[in-house]
């Protein structure tokens, strides 16, 4: 069982820039793939990012790439989102989730745990 604890949500400015940790429990996290998504209000929830249990790869949806770095600290059961350059298009709840893989996965429902979310509105 994993249990994750998303934080550093708020509000800022278009341009701006905020950094999501998620800290998740248990002993084996260096063994899970990790994810961000985001779900827009009346949205689906949609894929951010992934890093893989290393830390050495990552992906990325287009509407994020070269604004948003993903990263881990398997020493402190850690992974981030750094979020630069903000839009209000990213505006949206964010939520970290953990699969016990290998690989970078980037569908939804590849994922076994989730954390609570929380809220990143970006103002014009």
């Amino acid at each position: 069982q994993v249990q994750l604890v998303e934080s550093g949500g708020g509000l800022v400015q278009a341009g701006g820039s905020l950094r999501l940790s998620c800290a998740a429990s248990g002993r084996t996290f260096s063994s899970y793939a990790m994810g961000w998504f985001r779900q827009a209000p009346g949205k689906e929830r949609e894929f951010v990012a992934v890093i893989n249990r290393s830390g050495g790869s990552t992906d990325y949806a287009d509407s994020v790439k070269g604004r948003f770095t993903i990263s881990r600290d398997n020493a402190k059961n850690t992974v981030y989102l750094q979020m630069n350059s903000l839009k209000p298009e990213d505006t949206a709840v964010y939520y970290c989730a953990a699969r016990y893989t290998y690989f970078r996965p980037q569908r939804e429902k590849e994922y076994d745990y989730w954390g609570q979310g929380t809220q990143v509105t970006v103002s014009s």
